[in-house]
């Protein structure tokens, strides 16, 4: 018989530096799970990402146990990267902050393709390319 799952959880983490502290100790304390396991194991899968914020989504079955699943980075947050922007601009596409070149935005589409809902790069790039606009990023052709 399959266990059943009491609770799915969401988290941003830092790659390779999850710890018993908030944020992470505060919201999956209250569950009753093995805190320092957790933080073993998420350490351990997002090594290979060190410093980047990786979604996390935990499910939490009735005997404590848990599995998770690392998710790619949030577009925003690769935009950010490639660009160096500290932050995306305060108007939007009002106001242009940064410029992304058609190779870097097929570079970010290519890394997020297996969590966007499109059945191709250009429609991955199409998705990252809205992200970016709204973000004051322009895209050069």
């Amino acid at each position: 018989m399959a266990k059943q799952v009491t609770k799915k959880i969401k988290l941003n983490i830092n790659a390779g530096r999850a710890t018993a502290a908030p944020p992470v100790g505060t919201v999956l304390g209250p569950t009753g799970i093995n805190l320092n396991e957790f933080c073993t194991r998420v350490n351990d899968a997002t090594k290979d990402k060190m410093g980047d914020i990786v979604p996390i989504e935990i499910s939490i079955y009735e005997d404590r146990s848990f599995d998770f699943v690392v998710k790619t980075s949030p577009t925003s947050y690769l935009i950010k990267k490639v660009s160096g922007l500290q932050k995306g601009g305060a108007k939007g596409n009002k106001e242009t902050v940064a410029t992304l070149t058609k190779d870097q935005l097929k570079e970010i589409a290519e890394t997020k393709m297996p969590d966007l809902n499109a059945n191709d790069l250009d429609n991955a790039m199409k998705i990252v390319a809205g992200t970016a606009k709204n973000m004051g990023v322009k895209i050069e052709e």
